[in-house]
């Protein structure tokens, strides 16, 4: 298979399914640190996966969006809500229009790299805290990618109609060590359990029927 894809790789579970998932076609694996709580442990994440895989990874700053965007997951550990993982508690951890600028990015760089697609892992129980990870947001934005580029670059969202757990089904299939992956907002050196990520996560494995090999700090 001609491997004509870039992927948005943060390190986190969902990602890094995709990762493995599409692994035949996908051509380069960028990450964007853009001065989260949690960047610098993701991105060890997605490094060590594209090393195992052999896909180039290359990790690009938007410090521009530490400094100048307002979000409780630029601010800190302690501005991170604990609780479950839904509209009410998480609203604050949305960084305006992230997906939006990543994936402007990476069409420049599949058009740059003469690729055609960009691969990204949302999915379904993100669509009612984040707006730029909902079918409505993904559809329009592939075409106005695609319009806006000879290469027609377009998003595939392969995920975006599923729940973490059936992800966390797939990446089980595929033999991921989803120790080696990192979800929690807060950004310590084990998940602190407590987060609406970190309960998401535990969830997902629940669900799964999966065993969750996470370190957690409760």
């Amino acid at each position: 298979m001609e491997k004509k894809s870039l992927i948005i790789l943060s390190g986190g579970m969902d990602s890094v399914t995709l990762l493995y998932d599409r692994r035949d076609e996908i051509a380069l694996a960028v990450t964007f640190d853009y001065g989260s709580n949690h960047s610098s442990r993701e991105t060890a994440c997605a490094k060590y996966h594209c090393e195992r895989l052999g896909i180039e990874h290359i990790v690009v700053p938007l410090d521009f969006m530490h400094r100048y965007f307002k979000s409780s997951l630029l601010e800190g550990a302690d501005a991170i809500p604990e609780g479950n993982y839904d509209e009410e508690n998480m609203k604050s951890t949305v960084v305006p229009f992230r997906n939006g600028i990543m994936l402007a990015i990476g069409c420049g760089m599949a058009e740059s790299r003469g690729l055609n697609r960009v691969l990204i892992a949302n999915h379904f129980g993100d669509h009612s805290i984040y707006p730029d990870c909902r079918e409505e947001f993904i559809r329009p934005m592939s075409e106005a990618m695609r319009n806006g580029t000879y290469a027609g670059v377009e998003i595939e969202a392969p995920y975006t109609k599923i729940s973490k757990a059936d992800i966390c089904r797939i990446g089980t299939r595929l033999g991921i060590d989803y120790s080696k992956t990192y979800s929690c907002y807060k950004g310590g050196e084990k998940h602190c359990g407590k987060c609406g990520t970190c309960r998401e996560r535990k969830e997902a494995f629940r669900l799964a029927g999966v065993d969750d090999p996470t370190e957690y700090e409760e």
